[in-house]
């Protein structure tokens, strides 16, 4: 927010949170009715428009994270965080506001007049005043807003951003939102008030509005030289994103709208704009260190990643009812182009952690494509493909997270390597970091625990620890106790027990948990996952911790996203296995069967690099 709040900063369905929309509710009634008795299509219209302009700003938003992430002709080499994220929240209230502009002129102004589809005349007003007078009054009105007692009330909340992204174009308070309104506005009055106004005018200058708007703030370098080349008079027509971010970084400097003209004419142009440009475009992709290779899970994890819907990658992984209502034909289709071709892994984020670049890879297939078998092939020559080109590029670990580690997809990686036994790049399946983040999670004094799920890697790690010193662990199966007892030492059998009771307060839990044996669960019974899955949460009775997970470092930056369900600046143990195997420089891969790092040193390492085990969940939080 500003330094200081002035006048009118809050807008006025602030206190709505995210059912602000429903003040378009008259909006869309109306239209709705309207066409439908009489054929009126015009309030249609800007339903129609508001809904492109969120279309097109969330295209914008995906394509520049995605160019983040990639690091290619990137402008500011500095990191967005949660704070920035949650601030640009507000984006799309300059479209609700405008729309209402949009309603309440058609209601109060034109009434049951209709204005014209295209008229040529109205376009060229509209190109005219808006590079004359717009471009003219914009200058001087932002210049004003960096007088130190606008900027401490108002501007200073869009200059919190100094590493902007598309959205941070029209993140401002809602006085300020007025100013720009009356000013952008004014080529469309003049051309209401002289009868050329058109729909066509009104969509492509909103439209040219926003895509400049977007692109001004993108943080990355995309009009190419040969542009300004052919059309050197282009350079005072259209600024460029590193034009624009000098702004933002220098503050006294670069104050046009779109066209910098005014800065030349009147000598406000940062000396800088043109190497930067410069330098913008040389910047190549960036060389990770390590990658996390993981996949999509649900159907409407596509809107969670960071390349999605910001307002939900903030937030933990949940099911969002209008996501499956109203978006849910757009989801399948969205779900069928991912998952019907075999498309290779792709970079979806950037993380720095000290010296170590970090990136995170999706295989673009849902946990469903797991189960089955006509996928695995398929699925396996992705992974493989992946791992292949990170070697090529000189990476040095590659941890496989959620089922691209699975036993009987891969052998928990094991495949790889044997297929490909020179590789320099490190395989790490994170099993022995995630062995230790449960055992350090069960509660100091525990004599014994129930166990219950299927048997994995990191299970068997799990039990062996437990049994060596003195725990119980009890199983209800004997096919469960048959197979653990065959790793464990004749002294470590006896901690083994097959029971029938589920007395123990503590369960170590993994895939297929059933809803029935939760049930049969003693209240206060604590819940630990150890697996790469949560359990569904049934009793309201009972602690359930998270699958296993470390919080993070502060060294570690560009943050601004949850992964999955776990919270905010929380990684998984199996990502974090990877990374702490990148920071240590360890030679050996970490995957297949058999192969356990000496689960202390892995767990020792993560704590000297900052990492921390999370708290254990209380009824009360």
């Amino acid at each position: 927010m500003a330094s200081r709040s002035g006048f009118l900063t809050d807008w006025p369905w602030t206190p709505l949170g995210s059912f602000k929309y429903i003040v378009l509710a008259p909006l869309v009634i109306d239209s709705i009715y309207s066409y439908a008795t009489m054929r009126d299509h015009e309030k249609l219209m800007i339903v129609a428009l508001a809904v492109w302009r969120i279309v097109h700003s969330q295209i914008w938003i995906s394509f520049s994270r995605y160019q983040t992430a990639k690091g290619t002709k990137r402008i500011v080499n500095k990191s967005i965080e949660f704070d920035q994220v949650d601030r640009e929240q507000t984006w799309d209230d300059q479209i609700i506001f405008n729309s209402l502009i949009l309603y309440l002129t058609k209601l109060y102004v034109l009434g049951t007049n209709t204005i014209s589809f295209w008229r040529t005349d109205g376009l060229i007003l509209v190109a005219l005043l808006h590079a004359g007078p717009v471009e003219f009054i914009y200058y001087w009105f932002h210049r004003a807003l960096h007088h130190h007692f606008l900027y401490s009330r108002y501007h200073s909340h869009h200059h919190s951003s100094i590493v902007t992204e598309p959205i941070t174009s029209v993140v401002h308070p809602f006085a300020e939102h007025i100013g720009y309104t009356l000013i952008l506005g004014l080529p469309l009055t003049m051309t209401l008030l002289c009868g050329t106004v058109s729909a066509v005018s009104i969509l492509i200058y909103a439209t040219y509005i926003d895509f400049m708007n977007n692109m001004g703030h993108c943080n990355f370098e995309l009009i190419p030289r040969s542009l300004f080349s052919i059309l050197p008079p282009l350079k005072f027509l259209c600024y460029t994103p590193s034009f624009h971010s000098l702004h933002h970084t220098q503050f006294r400097t670069n104050y046009s709208l779109f066209m910098p003209m005014y800065d030349y004419i009147y000598g406000t142009t940062d000396e800088c704009s043109d190497s930067l440009y410069e330098t913008s475009l040389e910047k190549e992709e960036d060389k990770p260190d390590a990658i996390h290779l993981t996949h999509l899970t649900s159907l409407d994890s596509i809107y969670h990643l960071r390349l999605g819907l910001a307002s939900l990658s903030l937030h933990p992984l949940s099911s969002q009812c209008y996501l499956f209502i109203m978006m849910k034909p757009f989801t399948h289709i969205i779900s069928f182009i991912l998952t019907s071709f075999s498309f290779p892994t792709f970079v979806f984020e950037r993380n720095r952690f000290r010296d170590l670049t970090l990136h995170s890879h999706l295989l673009p297939k849902f946990s469903s494509h797991y189960m089955s078998q006509q996928q695995k092939e398929c699925i396996n020559k992705m992974i493989e493909a992946a791992i292949l080109e990170a070697e090529k590029k000189g990476v040095k670990v590659m941890s496989l997270g959620l089922l691209n580690q699975g036993e009987e997809l891969n052998g928990y990686g094991e495949m790889y390597v044997r297929k490909h036994p020179k590789l320099k790049i490190r395989i790490v399946d994170g099993s022995s970091l995630a062995a230790e983040v449960v055992l350090h999670s069960i509660p100091v004094g525990t004599n014994e625990v129930l166990f219950r799920g299927q048997i994995t890697k990191v299970a068997r790690a799990i039990v062996f620890s437990l049994c060596q010193n003195a725990i119980k662990v009890m199983v209800l199966r004997k096919e469960e106790h048959s197979m653990f007892a065959e790793f464990l030492d004749d002294n470590c059998k006896e901690n083994l027990v097959l029971t029938t009771n589920y007395y123990p307060m503590i369960w170590l839990v993994g895939d297929g948990l059933s809803k029935k044996e939760q049930k049969m669960a003693k209240e206060r019974t604590l819940f630990l996952p150890f697996s790469q899955f949560p359990p569904t949460k049934l009793r309201k009775d009972c602690f359930y911790h998270t699958t296993p997970a470390m919080i993070i470092p502060h060294a570690a930056h560009n943050i601004d996203s949850c992964e999955n369900w776990l919270g905010r600046r929380v990684m998984s143990a199996w990502r974090v296995g990877g990374i702490v195997h990148a920071l240590e420089g360890w030679e050996e891969h970490e995957c297949g069967f058999e192969s356990i790092i000496n689960p202390p040193r892995v767990w020792d390492a993560a704590l000297r690099n900052g990492f921390q085990p999370l708290l254990l969940p209380s009824l009360e939080t």
